[in-house]
């Protein structure tokens, strides 16, 4: 069985401390992460990158974090558009929350809440999932 390659994560943060602290958490543990500073950065790179996974700020300069959500989900490529996203916010008003589940994040972390180690089981608890029904809905593969 081949080695699986790192799954690739997106981090949108524009407080470069805690971008480089969660950054290094990740990368600590095999993740290949990439980091944005703010919305537009964020955007180039989810298309270019194409992340497993983004860990999303939503007070941000350029495009804010709604912004960037909804533009992913309005993605012309599906495999894209659904693309998990972890929203790691200080905002924590029902009203911030409720929009961004509306556009199916899935999982909504206040940053003074939660340590970068939650942050982590968070990200793989959700790549774990996502590989598992993907695994679900995958043709068998072809024998030879």
């Amino acid at each position: 069985m081949p080695d699986q390659k790192p799954s690739k994560i997106l981090v949108v943060e524009d407080d470069p401390a805690m971008r480089e602290i969660v950054t290094h958490k990740l990368v600590s543990h095999g993740f290949e992460v990439t980091q944005a500073e703010d919305g537009r950065k964020a955007l180039d790179l989810f298309q270019q990158n194409r992340p497993d996974l983004i860990l999303l700020d939503l007070m941000l300069p350029e495009v804010d974090g709604f912004k960037v959500l909804e533009t992913i989900r309005k993605n012309s490529d599906q495999a894209l558009a659904k693309t998990p996203v972890i929203v790691l916010s200080n905002l924590w008003s029902s009203k911030d929350i409720l929009s961004t589940q509306a556009l199916q994040i899935q999982a909504y972390m206040v940053k003074a809440y939660f340590t970068t180690e939650e942050i982590l089981n968070k990200v793989k608890e959700i790549l774990t999932k996502q590989r598992s029904t993907a695994a679900a809905v995958a043709p068998p593969p072809v024998s030879a």
